[in-house]
């Protein structure tokens, strides 16, 4: 069950929308399921409509009247109360009993409180009413509604329980705002996809992502072609910013100005402050070792990114809540650079996953801000690296780095659900199931191609590396009564490690102990990816093809391999990911 307030002005043009049509004809019956004393006037089952209107406007705004000029400006209180999908339909009568409970828990009128305020109830839907209070009660005084909001939702928590509906999880204060009903149907009108607020949110998210200084965040909101005002202390110092987009106006032909901390908790000029006041990790090479001249920059950016991220969720399962809240911070910097880059194939899902999962970098627990250098490091170099195309390398280690934040997520989910966050936990998840939907889009050709790389080795050659991968993972590895398909991509990736020089044995056992495999949907995809970038291998399986074909191949027979991969040999470790230079501003 959902409840969303809003407040306003015209009593009269409210009651018209909610008797009305509505905006695509949606409104159906509309009718008063309750009211203030139980007696109000319902235009709905009235003969003369338009002058029961008239007349209930004026039943509710009486002692706004009254109060005169002691009564708020923003007199009307209106409340949207809406099942969840799925839930049954409840009665009239039901629908009274959650608005009498709203009205009691929010202050609006406490049960047994003669001098309430008035209020209706209004039904023109199946899954949902509108309740609408005016703001002054009978003694003439304005009533408390301190935190109405969060005592609504708490509230309806209850009601969910009582009335056996859907139980959605239960807020901590750190979400950020939602649009309005009216920013809503604005968005509608004008053709936008979303409201203003959403768009200004993800706007300023993607800003802030690697930024270095508050000078280049402020120059990536010009480029991004928003409106920026600045907020001033009398000394002249910044004290925070508001931004709008171009066209968005009022009725008075005015931008419409959000402020960085109404689009969410953690975009306020002091919090953005405080994530930049430790910068980024500091001079690196021009090349990362291992990389390759031919290789791009995004393709470069991407698989360093990947370090970042199973660094991340490695302390994630660690026992650090401190460390763990700042990594989801770095994590959210991370997904939005890579959002904003991607290739067009994967962009909507990649998008989707990044906006769904800036709920869960929000909670009261304090993030160390140093230990988000290194992913707001790589998320600074993925902006800089500029868009990725979707093949190639570009492509490939797209899918390559998207595979490992699948995996972060969900140490994400896990760390909030053990921590009570459930709204941050369900955030993760839905996060998680994007990125599985892009990752799926953009490794199918990759896989497909190791697939084929596999099926076409030896048999004898092939039948080693299988039986290589059952030792390691005796319940993942192939088995006798079930196709080896999935298996193919990892063998062929074990050919290519041997053939670059190193120990196939001992490098898929430092790819299985990286961290847990437990989540992964794929183990063997999993560890494709991380055998590629340990190995130095191209992500894109055909550019190791054309190297194989234009060198020589090392000639040893099954056996010789057998008996070289048990003798012990050192293990090539991760590249460690290295500094990078200042890169121009964009």
């Amino acid at each position: 069950m959902v409840p969303d307030i809003g407040r306003g002005s015209r009593t009269h043009g409210l009651l018209v929308y909610l008797y009305g049509p509505g905006r695509r004809e949606e409104h159906t019956d509309a009718h008063l399921v309750g009211s203030w004393d139980g007696f109000a006037l319902d235009p709905g089952r009235d003969t003369d409509p338009q002058v029961a209107l008239a007349r209930l406007t004026a039943a509710l705004d009486l002692r706004v009247k009254q109060a005169g000029d002691r009564a708020p400006a923003r007199h009307v209180w209106h409340c949207s109360v809406r099942t969840a999908p799925g839930d049954r339909r409840l009665s009239d009568d039901e629908w009274n009993t959650v608005a009498q409970r709203i009205v009691h828990a929010t202050g609006i009128a406490p049960e047994g409180d003669p001098d309430g305020c008035r209020w209706i109830a209004v039904r023109h839907a199946e899954d949902h009413i509108h309740i609408v209070a005016t703001l002054v009660r009978g003694d003439l005084r304005n009533p408390r509604l301190n935190y109405d909001f969060n005592k609504a939702q708490s509230e309806a928590r209850r009601i969910e329980k009582e009335m056996g509906l859907r139980r959605l999880n239960a807020g901590d204060g750190t979400a950020a705002q939602n649009p309005t009903s009216a920013e809503k149907f604005k968005a509608e009108w004008t053709g936008r996809p979303e409201s203003s607020r959403e768009t200004l949110r993800e706007a300023v998210r993607q800003a802030v992502a690697g930024a270095e200084d508050e000078e280049e965040f402020f120059a990536r909101l010009h480029e991004a072609g928003l409106r920026v005002k600045m907020r001033h202390a009398p000394s002249g110092d910044a004290l925070g910013y508001n931004v709008a987009l171009p066209g968005d106006r009022n009725r008075n032909g005015e931008p419409v100005w959000y402020p960085g901390s109404k689009l969410a908790p953690d975009l306020s000029l002091p919090k953005i402050r405080q994530r930049l006041v430790d910068g980024i990790e500091g001079t690196p090479s021009a090349v990362a070792p291992g990389s390759r001249p031919e290789w791009s920059p995004p393709a470069r950016e991407r698989r360093s990114a990947t370090g970042a991220a199973e660094r991340a969720a490695v302390l994630l399962d660690a026992n650090d809540d401190a460390a763990a809240s700042a990594q989801l911070v770095g994590v959210g910097e991370l997904m939005d650079a890579v959002a904003q880059t991607s290739p067009a194939a994967t962009r909507a899902e990649l998008r989707a996953a990044a906006t769904a999962f800036e709920r869960a970098t929000r909670s009261h627990v304090r993030a160390e801000r140093a230990d988000t250098r290194a992913l707001r490091s790589a998320a600074r170099g993925i902006v800089q690296a500029g868009g990725a195309l979707g093949r190639g390398e570009d492509g490939d280690t797209t899918a390559m780095l998207v595979s490992t934040l699948v995996l972060v997520t969900l140490a994400a989910a896990r760390w909030h659900s053990a921590r009570g966050h459930a709204q941050q936990a369900h955030a993760s998840r839905q996060a998680a199931e994007h990125l599985r939907t892009a990752y799926q889009q953009a490794a199918a050709g990759p896989m497909r191609l190791l697939h084929d790389q596999g099926r076409a080795l030896p048999e004898a050659e092939r039948r080693t590396y299988e039986t290589t991968i059952r030792a390691a993972l005796p319940v993942q590895g192939p088995r006798a009564d079930s196709p080896s398909t999935n298996t193919d991509a990892l063998v062929a990736t074990l050919a290519q490690v041997e053939q670059a020089g190193h120990d196939p044995v001992a490098l898929l056992q430092q790819a299985i102990d990286m961290r847990e495999l437990d989540t992964a949907a794929d183990v063997n995809d999993v560890l494709v990816w991380r055998l590629r970038r340990i190995a130095h291998l191209p992500a894109h399986p055909g550019e190791a093809d054309r190297r194989s074909q234009s060198g020589t191949r090392p000639n040893r027979t099954s056996a010789n391999r057998t008996n070289e991969r048990n003798t012990p040999a050192p293990a090539v470790r991760p590249a460690a990911s290295d500094p990078r230079s200042r890169p121009p501003r964009r």
